[in-house]
Protein backbone atom coordinates (compact mmCIF):
# COMPACT_ATOMS: atom_id res chain seq x y z
CA UNK A 1 0.00 0.00 0.00
CA UNK A 2 1.16 3.69 -0.43
CA UNK A 3 1.24 6.52 2.03
CA UNK A 4 -1.99 8.40 1.51
CA UNK A 5 0.44 11.79 2.01
CA UNK A 6 3.92 10.54 0.34
CA UNK A 7 2.76 7.68 -1.88
CA UNK A 8 5.88 6.18 -0.68
CA UNK A 9 5.42 2.21 0.11
CA UNK A 10 4.13 1.87 3.77
CA UNK A 11 2.89 -0.86 5.87
CA UNK A 12 0.15 1.76 7.09
CA UNK A 13 -2.10 3.91 5.41
CA UNK A 14 0.11 6.60 6.88
CA UNK A 15 4.19 6.02 6.12
CA UNK A 16 6.28 6.26 9.78
CA UNK A 17 8.23 9.70 8.27
CA UNK A 18 4.98 11.50 7.75
CA UNK A 19 2.78 10.33 10.61
CA UNK A 20 6.18 11.97 12.52
CA UNK A 21 6.33 14.86 10.14
CA UNK A 22 2.32 15.45 9.62
CA UNK A 23 0.72 13.79 12.94
CA UNK A 24 2.08 15.22 15.94
CA UNK A 25 -0.55 15.75 18.30
CA UNK A 26 -1.27 18.84 20.57
CA UNK A 27 -3.58 17.89 22.93
CA UNK A 28 -6.11 20.89 23.82
CA UNK A 29 -8.78 21.01 26.44
CA UNK A 30 -12.34 23.37 27.11
CA UNK A 31 -14.83 22.85 29.03
CA UNK A 32 -18.28 22.53 27.05
CA UNK A 33 -21.15 22.78 29.80
CA UNK A 34 -19.70 20.60 32.77
CA UNK A 35 -17.98 18.49 30.28
CA UNK A 36 -14.34 18.66 29.91
CA UNK A 37 -12.74 17.49 26.33
CA UNK A 38 -9.38 16.84 25.13
CA UNK A 39 -8.75 17.13 21.54
CA UNK A 40 -5.85 15.41 20.01
CA UNK A 41 -4.80 17.91 17.37
CA UNK A 42 -5.72 21.31 16.26
CA UNK A 43 -8.58 20.73 13.47
CA UNK A 44 -6.54 22.31 10.94
CA UNK A 45 -3.11 20.22 11.16
CA UNK A 46 -5.24 16.81 9.98
CA UNK A 47 -8.51 18.29 8.10
CA UNK A 48 -7.15 16.49 4.72
CA UNK A 49 -7.66 13.25 7.19
CA UNK A 50 -10.94 14.13 8.56
CA UNK A 51 -12.57 15.01 5.42
CA UNK A 52 -11.95 11.68 4.01
CA UNK A 53 -14.89 10.16 6.75
CA UNK A 54 -17.05 9.81 4.09
CA UNK A 55 -15.14 7.92 1.55
CA UNK A 56 -13.61 4.87 1.08
CA UNK A 57 -10.08 5.78 2.34
CA UNK A 58 -12.01 6.94 4.98
CA UNK A 59 -12.49 3.91 6.61
CA UNK A 60 -8.49 2.69 6.33
CA UNK A 61 -7.25 6.65 7.67
CA UNK A 62 -10.05 6.45 11.15
CA UNK A 63 -8.87 3.28 11.67
CA UNK A 64 -5.29 4.23 11.87
CA UNK A 65 -6.24 7.70 13.61
CA UNK A 66 -7.82 4.94 16.26
CA UNK A 67 -5.15 2.76 16.81
CA UNK A 68 -2.28 5.40 16.52
CA UNK A 69 -3.70 8.12 18.86
CA UNK A 70 -7.58 7.20 20.05
CA UNK A 71 -6.26 4.05 21.40
CA UNK A 72 -2.92 4.90 23.12
CA UNK A 73 -4.52 8.36 24.83
CA UNK A 74 -7.63 6.01 26.50
CA UNK A 75 -5.58 3.45 27.53
CA UNK A 76 -3.10 5.52 29.02
CA UNK A 77 -5.72 7.75 31.15
CA UNK A 78 -6.87 4.52 32.46
CA UNK A 79 -3.53 3.25 33.72
CA UNK A 80 -3.39 6.96 35.15
CA UNK A 81 -6.91 6.41 37.16
CA UNK A 82 -6.57 2.94 38.22
CA UNK A 83 -10.13 1.93 37.71
CA UNK A 84 -11.95 0.45 34.70
CA UNK A 85 -14.37 2.58 32.94
CA UNK A 86 -16.56 2.28 29.94
CA UNK A 87 -15.78 4.04 26.59
CA UNK A 88 -19.22 5.35 24.41
CA UNK A 89 -19.11 6.38 20.94
CA UNK A 90 -21.38 9.24 19.52
CA UNK A 91 -23.59 8.28 17.10
CA UNK A 92 -21.69 5.13 15.54
CA UNK A 93 -24.23 4.86 12.91
CA UNK A 94 -23.27 3.00 9.98
CA UNK A 95 -22.94 5.30 6.75
CA UNK A 96 -21.53 5.06 3.64
CA UNK A 97 -20.12 1.71 4.77
CA UNK A 98 -18.49 2.30 7.90
CA UNK A 99 -19.18 4.51 11.16
CA UNK A 100 -16.10 6.70 11.52
CA UNK A 101 -16.77 6.62 15.13
CA UNK A 102 -16.56 2.92 15.86
CA UNK A 103 -13.50 3.00 13.75
CA UNK A 104 -12.26 5.23 16.74
CA UNK A 105 -13.36 2.87 19.50
CA UNK A 106 -12.83 -0.62 18.68
CA UNK A 107 -9.06 0.30 18.34
CA UNK A 108 -8.91 0.43 21.92
CA UNK A 109 -8.10 -3.05 23.66
CA UNK A 110 -8.02 -3.06 27.60
CA UNK A 111 -8.94 -5.33 29.53
CA UNK A 112 -10.17 -2.77 32.10
CA UNK A 113 -12.07 -1.17 29.22
CA UNK A 114 -15.58 -1.43 28.11
CA UNK A 115 -16.50 -0.50 24.96
CA UNK A 116 -20.25 -0.33 24.12
CA UNK A 117 -20.42 0.24 20.34
CA UNK A 118 -23.38 1.43 18.94
CA UNK A 119 -25.25 2.03 22.19
CA UNK A 120 -25.41 5.93 21.60
CA UNK A 121 -27.73 6.84 18.86
CA UNK A 122 -29.08 10.12 17.16
CA UNK A 123 -32.82 9.55 15.92
CA UNK A 124 -32.29 12.92 13.85
CA UNK A 125 -29.51 12.29 11.75
CA UNK A 126 -29.27 16.08 10.43
CA UNK A 127 -26.13 16.96 8.83
CA UNK A 128 -24.44 20.08 10.84
CA UNK A 129 -21.58 20.53 8.63
CA UNK A 130 -21.63 24.60 7.85
CA UNK A 131 -24.66 24.67 9.73
CA UNK A 132 -25.04 27.89 12.48
CA UNK A 133 -25.24 27.81 16.17
CA UNK A 134 -28.77 28.40 16.44
CA UNK A 135 -29.32 25.89 13.60
CA UNK A 136 -27.66 23.08 15.49
CA UNK A 137 -30.13 24.42 19.00
CA UNK A 138 -33.20 23.87 16.69
CA UNK A 139 -32.24 20.49 15.14
CA UNK A 140 -30.98 18.38 18.45
CA UNK A 141 -30.00 15.23 17.65
CA UNK A 142 -32.43 13.47 20.04
CA UNK A 143 -30.19 10.48 21.22
CA UNK A 144 -31.44 7.25 22.30
CA UNK A 145 -28.76 5.45 24.65
CA UNK A 146 -29.42 1.07 25.23
CA UNK A 147 -26.39 -0.03 26.31
CA UNK A 148 -25.25 -0.77 30.23
CA UNK A 149 -26.23 1.47 33.13
CA UNK A 150 -24.61 2.92 36.12
CA UNK A 151 -21.03 3.08 35.32
CA UNK A 152 -18.61 5.88 34.21
CA UNK A 153 -17.96 5.80 31.05
CA UNK A 154 -15.43 8.01 28.60
CA UNK A 155 -17.28 9.75 25.23
CA UNK A 156 -15.45 9.31 21.60
CA UNK A 157 -16.18 11.93 18.62
CA UNK A 158 -14.32 12.96 15.79
CA UNK A 159 -14.08 16.77 15.88
CA UNK A 160 -16.20 19.14 18.41
CA UNK A 161 -17.42 22.22 16.88
CA UNK A 162 -19.76 23.97 18.95
CA UNK A 163 -19.92 21.06 21.52
CA UNK A 164 -23.60 20.86 21.68
CA UNK A 165 -23.68 17.60 20.63
CA UNK A 166 -21.65 16.08 23.14
CA UNK A 167 -23.98 18.44 25.68
CA UNK A 168 -26.44 16.55 24.30
CA UNK A 169 -24.90 13.04 24.79
CA UNK A 170 -24.09 13.47 27.96
CA UNK A 171 -27.64 14.29 28.81
CA UNK A 172 -28.87 11.32 27.29
CA UNK A 173 -26.52 9.19 29.57
CA UNK A 174 -26.89 11.00 32.79
CA UNK A 175 -30.54 9.74 32.28
CA UNK A 176 -29.46 6.62 31.85
CA UNK A 177 -27.47 6.37 35.09
CA UNK A 178 -23.84 7.14 33.46
CA UNK A 179 -21.06 9.38 34.79
CA UNK A 180 -19.21 11.11 31.83
CA UNK A 181 -15.60 11.63 33.25
CA UNK A 182 -14.71 13.64 29.90
CA UNK A 183 -14.66 13.32 25.76
CA UNK A 184 -11.92 12.92 23.85
CA UNK A 185 -12.24 14.08 19.88
CA UNK A 186 -9.63 13.69 17.17
CA UNK A 187 -9.44 17.56 16.64
CA UNK A 188 -11.03 20.75 18.24
CA UNK A 189 -12.58 22.85 15.53
CA UNK A 190 -11.95 26.15 17.35
CA UNK A 191 -8.36 25.94 17.02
Amino acid sequence: MRCVSCHTFSVDVVCPSCAKRLLRPTISRRTVGTLEVVSLFHYSVIEPFLLTKHTPLGHRIYRYLGRHYVAPFVEEYRSQMGMPFGVVGVDEHVGHGYAHTALLTRAIDHPDITVTHGALLARNRVNYAGKTLQYRLDHPRDFRYIGPKGQQVVLVDDIVTTGITLQEAVGELKRNDLTVLFAVTLADAQY
